[in-house]
């Protein structure tokens, strides 16, 4: 290199910060792209080139919002667009489903997650992949949904789980049921004799839930 020559020094980000209004605007396209991307290309082509070109912003935005794509992705899981949050799942009056005796509680709120889960079609597409990819991308949802599963353990039984250490099995076996049942249902219709593509097969499937809960847990 000619001595003369000074080094080249890194450019400075020159993308123009939006104005507020269209700055939650862009972050809302940003993490919405991550899903789009995911359900489309799976994990392993999971990039912030890949979820810019989607959201139609420049890479810039996505380190200066979010700072980087783990972070991102931990946006994109908050956000409720991938999986409910807990407090989606409590209705329109948290404080009366919290009041509910401990059997319908449980019922309403797996009733709801059913129907929460199943209006997810991308979701469904994502855990599918998720299957068959395994990197620290999906370590980050995993995480999530662990987090997901405490708080809904305490929504749900609280002291009643510590006192019976089975309810926490019993749950955890329903809502595993219902994720995988609600993947199948993307490719077939029957399932164990029940139409797991329709409404009234799932109303079934609620039913016993119901029923279950209120034959095996306590009543206070």
């Amino acid at each position: 290199m000619n001595p003369a020559t000074p080094p080249r020094t890194a450019e400075p980000d020159t993308t123009p910060e939006p104005r507020s209004r269209d700055r939650e605007a862009t972050r809302e396209r940003i993490v919405q792209a991550v899903g789009t991307v995911l359900a489309r290309e799976g994990f392993g082509k999971l990039g912030v080139n890949a979820i810019a070109r989607e959201a139609g912003v420049d890479k810039v935005l996505i380190y200066r919002y979010f700072g980087g794509l783990p972070e991102l992705l931990t946006a994109w899981g908050d956000s409720g667009q991938f999986w409910p949050r807990v407090q989606d799942l409590l209705g329109d009056d948290p404080a009366t489903f919290m009041a509910l005796p401990t059997p319908e509680r449980y019922a309403r709120f797996f009733e709801h997650f059913i129907d929460e889960l199943r209006a997810r079609p991308l979701t469904l597409e994502i855990m599918v992949a998720e299957m068959n990819e395994r990197n620290e991308l999906t370590a980050i949802l995993e995480t999530e949904r662990e987090q997901w599963g405490e708080e809904a353990s305490r929504t749900l039984g609280g002291a009643d789980f510590e006192a019976r250490p089975w309810l926490q099995g019993m749950t955890l076996l329903l809502v595993g049921g219902v994720q995988y049942l609600a993947m199948r249902s993307r490719k077939i219709r029957i399932f164990g004799g029940v139409n797991i593509q329709s409404d009234a097969g799932w109303n079934d499937l609620k039913a016993s839930v119901r029923a279950l809960a209120h034959t095996l847990m306590p009543h206070n």
